[in-house]
């Protein structure tokens, strides 16, 4: 069928003695019957009656955010095979080895299958918005310095092309409480927010005065999907205090939770 869609070979002719203009004429007729008669009917669907008009005024879709991830898996091999095998249909940009080597799996421009169901912010499709990177690691054992150093590295690279905020490098179980724990609890978040990437509570200006705030309504404020309040509150602990501790949220978590509000009000472009 796409022989129909191309234009005839015979305009314009390209050789150097142009024949008589009556042979061109029946050449271009030929060619077009033949084409009529292989097509047998106008083409069906979304394409037919389009009249292309292209503009020069557009550029690739930027992502906004990078949701890391750990692989649960005991080797690199294995989270290779599972990340690129059909069956599963998981992937990510990237995956980070315990000695450092970085991989790539799926281009940048390219919609991974990394974050699932997920939300943040209002957002509910991470993946269309997202870079993927896999930390291989059980999520039970502390992580390499090579495989920090690389990731830093990576993610430095990421903002200078992509300019994503520092307060949107976030955990999958950041955007998915309940469903998913990963990175764990050694996860070293506060040396990320040292080095730009991560929303962080910092040292806050003398005078400025913590209070502490309704749980659920501050968890959503910084972006958490609060339909599960616990699973919410559970997700904020591990990025944040490195607990999986249940419960009420105790006055310091509150004010930590005002201090987070704070920073991320104040890193927000107006």
């Amino acid at each position: 069928m796409s022989v129909c869609l191309r234009r005839p070979a015979c305009v314009p002719w390209r050789t150097r003695e142009r024949p008589p203009p009556v042979v061109r004429r029946l050449a271009c007729l030929g060619v077009a019957v033949t084409i009529l008669a292989g097509c047998g009917s106008v083409p069906a669907g979304p394409a037919a009656g389009i009249v292309p008009v292209p503009s020069p005024n557009h550029n690739a879709r930027r992502p906004n955010y990078v949701i890391l991830h750990d692989t649960t898996s005991s080797n690199v091999e294995h989270a290779l095979r599972t990340l690129t095998d059909p069956a599963r249909a998981v992937s990510s940009h990237y995956l980070i080895g315990r000695d450092g080597t970085l991989y790539q799996l799926v281009d940048e421009d390219r919609r991974a299958w990394h974050a699932g169901v997920s939300y943040w912010g209002g957002n509910g499709d991470l993946n269309s918005a997202s870079i993927g990177i896999e930390l291989d690691n059980t999520g039970a054992e502390p992580y390499p310095e090579a495989q920090i150093e690389r990731l830093l590295q990576l993610l430095s690279d990421l903002r200078e092309r992509y300019r994503i905020p520092a307060r949107n490098v976030l955990g999958h179980g950041d955007v998915a409480p309940g469903r998913k724990v990963d990175p764990g609890r050694d996860f070293p978040w506060q040396r990320l927010a040292t080095a730009g990437f991560g929303l962080w509570c910092h040292e806050q200006p003398p005078g400025q005065e913590l209070v502490p705030v309704e749980p659920s309504l501050a968890l959503q404020a910084i972006g958490y999907d609060v339909t599960d309040p616990a699973a919410a509150l559970t997700a904020f602990r591990r990025h944040f205090l490195g607990s999986d501790m249940a419960g009420e949220a105790s006055l310091a978590e509150r004010q930590l939770m005002h201090c987070l509000l704070i920073e991320k009000r104040r890193t927000t472009p107006p």
